[in-house]
This record gives C-alpha cells, sequence and structure tokens, in this order.
C-alpha cells in the first residue's frame, strides 16, 4: 500500500573545500600522527593525556566526515513530496525546510532549480543539481507537476535551450 509520500534522494552538493578522500586522508595523516607520537618517548609523560585528547578529537573527525558525506543512517539529503507539504532535508547536521501547500503563492520549475514562492513574499531556491539520475530526475518533475496540480498552484516551467 502507498503510503502518500515520495522521497527523491539527493546526492551531496559538495561544496566543500576538500573533497571526501582529502578529508579521510588528513583524518589517517592525524591517526597516525597520534599513534607516533604515544609510541615514541619523548616528552617522558609530560603531557602523555594530550595524546589521548588528541586521538579522541580524531575519532571524532574522521566519524563526523564519514557521517556528513556517507549514508551511514540511512538517506540523509532528500525532497519530499507529502499530501501537502513538501520538505527538503539537505544533509544530517542541518534542519529540514518544510513548505506547506497553504503557503506556497507559486511554483517556479527551472533546468537546475525549483523555486519556491511563498506567500508571504519570500523565494526559496532548492538546487536540482543533487537530483541523481535521470529517471529520479524525471519522476522529480512529475511530482512537482502533481502537487501543484492537486493544490492549485500556478506552475511555471521553463526548459533549457541548446547551446549553438
Amino acid at each position: 500500500m502507498p503510503t502518500g509520500t515520495t522521497r527523491i534522494r539527493l546526492r551531496p552538493a559538495n561544496t566543500s573545500r576538500v573533497p571526501f578522500w582529502g578529508q579521510l586522508a588528513i583524518g589517517a595523516f592525524w591517526l597516525a600522527y597520534v599513534l607516533f607520537s604515544m609510541r615514541s618517548n619523548a616528552g617522558a609523560q609530560d603531557y602523555h593525556f594530550l595524546h589521548w585528547v588528541f586521538l579522541v578529537f580524531t575519532f571524532v573527525y574522521i566519524g563526523y566526515v564519514l557521517v556528513n558525506n556517507a549514508p551511514i543512517f540511512g538517506t540523509q539529503s532528500y525532497l519530499e513530496f507529502t499530501p501537502g507539504y513538501i520538505v527538503h532535508k539537505n544533509g544530517l547536521f542541518r534542519p529540514k525546510q518544510v513548505f506547506a501547500a497553504e503557503h506556497i503563492a507559486a511554483l517556479e520549475l527551472k533546468p537546475l532549480q525549483l523555486r519556491v514562492r511563498q506567500k508571504d513574499g519570500e523565494i526559496y531556491a532548492l538546487n536540482l543539481r543533487e537530483v541523481k539520475g535521470k529517471m529520479r530526475k524525471m519522476s522529480f518533475r512529475e511530482q512537482v507537476r502533481q502537487f501543484a496540480a492537486q493544490h492549485s498552484l500556478p506552475l511555471a516551467e521553463s526548459s533549457s535551450t541548446p547551446a549553438v
């Protein structure tokens, strides 16, 4: 039985300056540095507890990188169409954006973004570069059309023009 909600998985926007593997390499370097520092006898126990603190922070950093970039706890970035709302979640550590149908004045579907125009004048632009795959993009566009038709919202669609 269908649940009445549809989620479209998004890939991370990849806006960080250091790529995922670079962040993991930094974490691995920090881990190796701490482990080698703990094995050496230099410092002779003066600040040995700092090695343990640094080791804990290294594991916290590596965990943060993995959780933020890999779907360890399920889908973290998604667009969801419920019967009365559009929900945008842009990652595990970011809050959800909920757009109620009764507060939406218009929808604009462009090739690379969905603009949600609220009745109070605010405009939210959702980046569609994060939608993976051709089938998901087609499914997403169809869901936007159904949502707009179901709630009698004006939908302005613009298609990309081929470059000459």
